[in-house]
């Protein structure tokens, strides 16, 4: 491998996206730590990277809490070095039409997405600019550009746009880079969920989707690991402040 190994956060790490990435990095050979809001629930991603040789810790944390949040970081750098990867994947959906959708289904995606993503990038951000090297890359979505029943997570995920670039303006003279991934359609337990939610099987709801995609398939979560893997690797230095749609095709 020509990448120097680092240490790598990944949030939301049990389990779908943040669980591929978390794999993928540790067969690049970082150390990685997997962040969910329960540490027990890290265990079967953190048993298959040590399986495979890979060096792996699970961390229980809820990232919307900065309290919580620091103290994972500190947990990370003394158990396996300063974090100079990291990936803001951690969310939740709590989908409804506007005129449904509640005070706390708005603050509380805004706040796992958002305010989470600040604090975590906030807390590693030090290591990065003492190592003159780090890699930002959180989880937006094609959903950014508008969804029927996610005010709250667009705006998200919208917001994540604003903020990526705003650390990769910020950031950058300390060899530091941010960028954003938006996946489509991913088959993960969120878009299963999301079936559930419109009331359509999720075969169904699979189908549906594919007849939008050129590419005439689905995304899998491997989709988003292959290209997190490029934009935390040494290669990537010149690529900051961009937003990268992994779709399937040019139209999200």
């Amino acid at each position: 491998m020509s990448d120097t190994p680092r240490t790598a956060i990944v949030t939301g790490g049990a389990r779908g996206i943040g669980a591929a990435i978390a794999e993928r990095l540790a067969a690049d050979g970082h150390s990685v730590a997997v962040i969910d809001l329960r540490e027990e629930d890290t265990a079967d991603v953190v048993g298959r990277i040590r399986a495979a040789g890979g060096t792996a810790l699970g961390v229980g944390a809820n990232i919307a809490d900065e309290e919580q949040a620091k103290a994972a970081v500190e947990r990370v750098a003394a158990e396996l070095g300063a974090p100079t990867i990291l990936v803001n994947n951690a969310g939740i959906i709590r989908d409804n039409m506007l005129f449904k959708m509640t005070k706390d289904d708005f603050e509380s995606v805004l706040g796992v997405h958002l305010t989470g993503n600040f604090f975590m990038t906030q807390a590693v951000q030090s290591h990065m600019v003492e190592a003159k090297f780090g890699r930002i890359i959180s989880l937006s979505s094609t959903s950014a550009l508008g969804n029927r029943g996610q005010t709250n997570y667009s705006a998200a995920k919208a917001g994540i746009q604003g903020m990526t670039k705003t650390y990769a303006i910020e950031l950058g003279k300390f060899g530091v880079t941010a960028n954003a991934i938006a996946p489509g359609f991913i088959e993960t337990d969120m878009t299963k969920a999301t079936a559930e939610r419109v009331g359509v099987p999720f075969e169904d709801f699979i189908k549906g989707a594919v007849s939008q995609i050129p590419v005439a398939r689905s995304g899998r979560p491997e989709d988003i690991a292959h290209t997190a893997s490029f934009l935390a690797s040494e290669g990537a230095g010149f690529v900051s402040g961009q937003v990268i749609y992994v779709a399937g095709g040019p139209k999200a």
